[in-house]
């Protein structure tokens, strides 16, 4: 068959190789290329433990303090505010401890294949270098502090996430640059990270053009649908390409692209923020999430990377960076011999459905398009995963892993909410 994939990030690249491996004709369509959208200015963290969503219990609360505090973690533009209000209210919605558990559980089966869907992509490209299976600290002022965060570590427990508490010297003898702002820890040997995020895309991205995938770099505009099947990809030159059959992997873009296949889903952009820091002066072994503060530390070959911060305020606002440097600012506390002179700012669109959950099956209406989107901040490490499975459904194979969480209707069928 020959499948067109829009969108060239992670999921799409991922798609595309495991396509290949079954003989498929492969067209990406993405007016940027490989690996410079989301997929550039992600933590890089690949860790089987990021089962919990961004609604967690008692979140409802937090709500006014985040239309008045503009250097929090989470931001809502107030007036972006009317425009996300009905998402945000399926978001919190989802932040009972029920929920939580089943999405919890249906993450984890997606991201704990992550090394294993990685690994022959990786390979194939003679990219092994890219990806890291070094562990991941998850860090804390105090073991008192934590305590507040011990449901969460206690679902991930019951998930068969292991997590190996680590007292202050113990935290020092694994990062003895973590000394100063954190005295307990808790250890996930089975995590990993990236290096360099854009660069494993781009790897997997030329291995699929060494291997007969075409890249045409226009914007898709619409669809040719007959007999409920694509017959052709629509684009911005007013052309249009023939194809067997699409894979739909755009990002926060992806909403547009599905409500043209007849489909609607909740899909909205967190804003995520990033500083990396290009001559830190200190040194981390792996990725490190400093819980209390939100962020993830990831050392990085262009330098140390901090990140985490959301905002909603859609895709067309201009970034406001004052948010990155305000990571800078906390990075400073965290770690106070951290040298900044050199840094660089980042914004970009993580695509996110109000159950913290991706969109992974066929179109609804449409019998021969798929769907990989929505993934938040784990796209890194459920993207080949993802590609894994849509080559699975795209070849009428039984899936490896259980995909009725993510289905695309499950918001008009109700489990979705």
């Amino acid at each position: 068959m020959r499948i067109g994939i829009i969108g060239a990030g992670i999921v799409g690249t991922a798609t595309a190789g495991w396509l290949q491996r079954d003989g498929h004709e492969v067209i990406f369509f993405d007016p940027k290329e490989a690996g410079e959208a989301c997929s550039f200015g992600n933590a890089g963290s690949l860790s089987p433990s990021a089962v919990l969503p961004v609604s967690m219990p008692g979140m409802w609360k937090k709500v006014p303090k985040w239309l008045l505090d503009p250097d929090g973690p989470l931001v809502i533009r107030s007036q972006y505010l009317p425009v996300v209000l009905p998402w945000l209210m399926r978001f919190l919605r989802h932040s009972t401890e029920a929920e939580v558990t089943r999405i919890a559980t249906a993450m984890r089966g997606l991201l704990s294949p992550v090394f294993d869907a990685y690994t022959p992509l990786l390979q194939r490209a003679g990219a092994m270098s890219l990806m890291r299976q070094n562990g991941c600290l998850y860090v804390y002022s105090s073991r008192e502090m934590a305590q507040k965060w011990a449901w969460g570590a206690n679902l991930r427990r019951s998930l068969g996430v292991e997590m190996q508490e680590l007292d202050a010297e113990e935290l020092f003898d694994l990062e003895p640059d973590l000394r100063g702002s954190f005295g307990f820890g808790q250890f996930a040997p089975d995590n990993g990270s990236t290096p360099d995020p854009s660069a494993l895309v781009k790897a997997i991205y030329e291995q699929a053009i060494k291997d007969g995938a075409t890249h045409v770099r226009e914007r898709v505009t619409g669809f040719n649908i007959r007999d409920n099947g694509v017959e052709a990809i629509q684009l911005d030159s007013n052309e249009s390409v023939a194809v067997d059959g699409i894979v739909v992997a755009a990002g926060a873009w992806s909403g547009q692209l599905t409500r043209m296949l007849g489909t609607n889903v909740p899909l909205e952009s967190q804003r995520g923020y990033h500083v990396t820091v290009e001559t830190p002066g200190i040194t981390l072994n792996r990725n490190v999430m400093a819980v209390e503060q939100n962020i993830m530390v990831n050392p990085m070959a262009m330098g140390m990377r901090l990140a985490g911060t959301v905002e909603l305020a859609g895709l067309k606002q201009p970034p406001n960076y004052a948010r990155a440097e305000s990571l800078l600012t906390v990075g400073k506390t965290m770690f106070p011999n951290m040298r900044t002179e050199k840094y660089s700012t980042w914004m970009g669109h993580r695509p996110c459905m109000p159950d913290s959950m991706p969109v992974i099956g066929r179109a609804p209406k449409v019998e021969n398009a798929w769907l990989g989107f929505g993934h938040g901040h784990v796209g890194m490490c459920g993207g080949a995963t993802t590609g894994r499975e849509l080559a699975n459904l795209v070849a009428g194979r039984s899936t490896e892993i259980d995909l009725s969480a993510f289905n695309p209707e499950r918001f008009r069928l109700g489990f979705g909410k």
